[in-house]
């Protein structure tokens, strides 16, 4: 590399980039920071720093299961916030409730499985099992009423004043009726099926997260009285949409509206409502003869888990509460009574509703000139000038990372393919060019996770159609969850065989690649290449691990790796710089090697927009640490990780692009430590330290660096989705001072980048004859 790039353009997108000094840039992964191991006065520091931690026990950690629901709280907040438009509201109220779902079929189904083992050993806060149970039964309850209030109070009502009615029954005319008998009739009826309760027809299975009616049914006759169980099937929607497309009805009250078709002769009593979730983790021996007839075993045997949360209409009757709970062996901790409608996931269906003006404007990922639809472009030529950084959903998904692959399959040059897949679209083009790309002799080879939580019946049927084609495919590591975004492309050129990659922050999924925000980066960097080469032969063979040269590899090397590099920052003190955005942070040695640079006075800003179990702001402790979190249309999914570079001395003013770049300014002396700065799939958690295949790779070149600053000062700036953890743990939305959007300005960014390279472009062009 040069002293100093001069300014250019991004390849990719066309975006103007600013010469980067040279000292500001590490070339290599890590070396011994100055003061390190070699300093004992240094060594000395960092060992009375780490004895005032562990003095401090487990009060210097907070619960990540509560932490999560705190993430479920921001949600909410965002359902209330009437500057986001409605049926954005409605989304938010949706994810919600799926968010919950997951925590009672994963996180809750886990702790109760410990307390039934009598397992009583504390989390890293120090709390046992029951008592985190006790802790989450709280705050569920908080949540779930201010679910209720948001829905029934304010969204409910403002969804009627734009012509959206969530209609009962009752309210319905003879006409509505009509339309509603025939859609049962032709629709519901055929595919209902009512189970009574008495001593030949015992209490029925209640699958997981299914709708249901209890009712009461007696026989006039006789006299006798039984209850019976609907349910209301999965595969109908959950509210039905009548004809002017405004007004939606809930399925159960249709499917209630004619009980006395489905119990004929018999006199209906009252009815209520319930749900039942269950544990969802999949539990199977790793060493297994056969993986995916293991998982396939696993899936079948899901439905059949043990019940951990009992969701029932308010009102219902005390004797079917203690049926129910009965029948499902649950003490009263695990029911909750909810007022609004069950099930409001099922808001999915109102998003859907064709009304533009109360959704956000939609948004087209922006493509630079060279990768412009129609045009013929080289991707392989592109990355041996230099390496592209693409950011989604900013960036089209479809032209980068999947002409990436399309290429690769067509191109005669390309010997050989490898590739990590985790979660995928439906109709996977990704897929669909390895399958491709086999059939054309070459050598193809991918690791399927099977183990990816809720999407292992998909990507089973992924690894079947590879194989099919004559892919090699791999299911990883034993014990290892294999959650890196690689892709490995091997061309014979004409001066030898050279390698082309892609190490991306998200899945190769081009349905999220809309709505999550992640980042790319494609290089054919011959080191990175390398690294990647000897990941895939671990992944696929039988070797131990390589000594990575670039990239930084779960389990391996990236716990330790982040931590000196954090040591490194504490080292120089108050010239330090850490810069974290993230998804979760609650890795116990990792946050304390960010308590001990606090110590050391190194600024520290955190961006994490789920659980965090950090304390921020505590004099002694963390007080020079700020963490935040974004919520906003795209979810925040990039892992970017900045270490040194310099200092920004905060005075509270945004400089805008005016003052581009964005980076901190160096002290008089330059930078105290050069600035490294990493991507990845890697989040800063035990399970992604220890339990998964992760790949944090450096980002050298000085373009995409200053771009990664840019994300990262846009972030900090950030006051229209923002939330800040306080001092007593709880989180606060941010201030509105600017109304300045994250998002909105990346999107602006984008567009400004693809503008103007086409008026590049269109210059560039020789004049018409």
């Amino acid at each position: 590399m040069s002293t100093a790039d001069p300014p250019g353009f991004d390849i990719l997108s066309g975006a103007p980039t600013p010469a980067v000094p040279d000292p500001v840039i590490a070339s290599r992964p890590f070396s011994t920071p100055p003061g390190g191991d070699d300093d004992y006065a240094e060594r000395a520091r960092r060992k009375a720093r780490q004895e005032a931690l562990e003095a401090m026990g487990p009060g210097r950690f907070t619960n990540r299961e509560l932490s999560r629901l705190d993430f479920g709280a921001r949600l909410l907040d965002l359902a209330e916030d009437r500057s986001v438009p409605l049926l954005e509201r409605v989304k938010f109220m949706a994810i919600f409730a799926q968010m919950l779902d997951e925590f009672f079929q994963v996180r809750v189904s886990g702790l109760e499985d410990q307390v039934a083992a009598s397992v009583t050993t504390r989390s890293d806060d120090g709390l046992r099992p029951a008592e985190q149970l006790r802790a989450i039964r709280q705050r569920v309850e908080e949540l779930v009423a201010r679910q209720d209030r948001i829905f029934l109070d304010q969204m409910a009502p403002q969804l009627a004043d734009v012509g959206i009615r969530l209609s009962e029954w009752s309210s319905l005319d003879d006409d509505d009726r009509r339309y509603l008998v025939d859609v049962f009739q032709r629709e519901m009826y055929p595919v209902l099926t009512p189970l009574a309760v008495d001593p030949s027809h015992p209490f029925p299975y209640i699958s997981n997260l299914s709708l249901n009616l209890v009712v009461e049914v007696g026989d006039p006759v006789t006299g006798e009285r039984r209850i019976a169980r609907v349910k209301v099937p999965p595969v109908l929607p959950r509210f039905v949409v009548m004809p002017d497309g405004e007004r939606v009805v809930p399925l159960e009250q249709v499917i209630a509206a004619h009980l006395d078709t489905l119990f004929p002769g018999m006199t209906i009593g009252r009815h209520d409502v319930f749900r039942v979730t269950r544990n969802a983790d999949l539990t199977f021996e790793e060493d297994t003869d056969d993986l995916m007839m293991a998982i396939e075993m696993e899936l079948r045997q899901r439905r059949f888990g043990r019940a951990v949360r009992l969701e029932i209409a308010a009102g219902a009757a005390d004797s079917v509460r203690d049926l129910l709970g009965s029948q499902l062996q649950l003490s009263a901790d695990n029911v909750y009574s909810v007022e609004a409608p069950i099930d409001l996931a099922g808001l999915w269906a109102v998003y859907g509703l064709d009304r533009p003006e109360l959704h956000e404007e939609s948004w087209t990922p922006m493509t630079g000139a060279p990768l412009a639809a129609g045009e013929q472009v080289d991707l392989f030529a592109v990355l041996r000038e230099r390496d592209v950084l693409v950011q989604h959903p900013y960036d089209s998904f479809a032209t980068s990372v999947e002409a990436f692959v399309d290429q690769a399959a067509r191109d005669p040059d390309v010997i050989g393919i490898k590739q990590t897949l985790y979660r995928t679209s439906g109709d996977s083009p990704i897929v669909a060019s390895l399958i491709r790309a086999a059939e054309l002799g070459k050598q193809v080879a991918t690791v399927v996770e099977l183990r990816a939580r809720f999407d292992e019946q998909a990507n089973i049927g992924w690894a079947k159609q590879l194989e099919e084609a004559g892919v090699h495919v791999v299911y990883g590591l034993v014990g290892l969850k294999t959650h890196s975004k690689t892709c490995l492309v091997v061309r014979r050129e004409d001066d030898g065989i050279r390698r082309y990659c892609h190490i991306g922050t998200g899945n190769y999924n081009s349905r999220t690649a809309r709505i999550y925000e992640d980042l790319g980066l494609l290089t054919a960097d011959e080191e990175i290449g390398s690294d990647l080469g000897d990941l895939f032969n671990h992944l696929t063979g039988f070797s131990r691990h390589a000594d990575y040269r670039q990239i930084l590899v779960s389990p391996v090397t990236t716990r330790d790796r982040v931590i000196e590099m954090i040591e490194e920052q504490a080292a120089v003190g108050s010239r330090g710089r850490i810069v974290f955005k993230l998804n979760g942070l609650t890795d116990p040695a990792v946050i304390d090697a960010l308590y001990g640079a606090s110590m050391a006075g190194v600024p520290i800003d955190l961006i994490v927009r789920g659980l965090c179990s950090l304390h921020a702001g505590v004099p002694g402790l963390s007080e020079t640490i700020r963490v935040r979190s974004i919520v906003g249309q795209f979810l925040e999914h990039s892992r970017i990780y900045r270490f040194g570079g310099g200092a920004r001395f905060d005075d509270g003013e945004w400089r805008g692009d005016d003052e581009w770049p964005l980076a901190e300014p160096w002290s008089d002396e330059g930078p105290a430590t050069p600035l490294r700065i990493y991507i990845g799939s890697s989040d800063l958690m035990r399970r992604n330290l220890d339990r998964r295949i992760e790949v944090l790779v450096p980002v050298h070149d000085r373009k995409l660096v200053a771009r990664l600053l840019e994300i990262l000062d846009l972030a900090l700036a950030d006051d229209t989705n923002s939330w800040e953890l306080g001092r007593d743990d709880a989180w606060r939305r941010i201030a509105r001072v600017r109304s300045f959007s994250l998002q909105e300005r990346l999107k602006e960014l984008a567009i400004e980048r693809a503008r103007r390279r086409r008026d590049i472009d269109t210059r560039s062009q020789p004049p018409p004859p």
